[in-house]
């Protein structure tokens, strides 16, 4: 009865192990997409960005671009040098791997200067202190953090009744 106690209590710190590992992915400005009409600045103070999330940069083809760019290139609007890695598919998704701050702006004639950039600072776990309570857009995983938790509770439930 001992050992089946001890196994229930290594699923259940497993369980909550995988809560906590689970990256979100964000939709870049939400709804709105990666467009001029929106205000990236405000858009990237609303979430907690952590090593493993997302970035889903969803935009018209040829219309615009995003560039990631170190913050010399950020300030200037001025991507003849400075530029990390270039995405023109329209679809673009851009993994935050490392602990740091990354910079993004739309190369488009006009359109970084416009307001078409953002950088996010992005935390090793989740200890960002931007806001304790983001409120991620429809796109940001939490159909998959629903299903872990389920899936969890479902073999608490299975792991109770056989050895107990």
């Amino acid at each position: 009865m001992e050992d089946n106690i001890g196994r229930l209590i290594i699923l259940i710190m497993c369980c909550s192990l995988l809560k906590g590992a689970v990256s979100q992915v964000y939709s870049v400005g939400d709804e709105n997409g990666w467009s001029s009409e929106v205000d990236y600045g405000s858009w990237s103070e609303k979430y907690n960005f952590t090593v493993g999330d997302v970035l889903e940069f969803t935009y018209n083809k040829g219309q615009h671009n995003v560039f990631e760019v170190t913050e010399s290139t950020y300030r200037t609007c001025d991507a003849s040098s400075g530029v990390l890695a270039k995405y023109e598919s329209g679809d673009d998704k851009v993994e935050l791997t490392e602990s740091k701050k990354y910079w993004f702006i739309c190369n488009v004639n006009g359109h970084c200067l416009g307001g078409m950039r953002f950088g996010v600072d992005v935390k090793a776990g989740n200890t960002s202190s931007t806001n304790l309570d983001p409120t991620p857009s429809a796109n940001s995983g939490n159909a998959f953090d629903t299903w872990s938790l389920g899936l969890c509770i479902f073999a608490f439930q299975f792991l109770l009744r056989l050895f107990c």
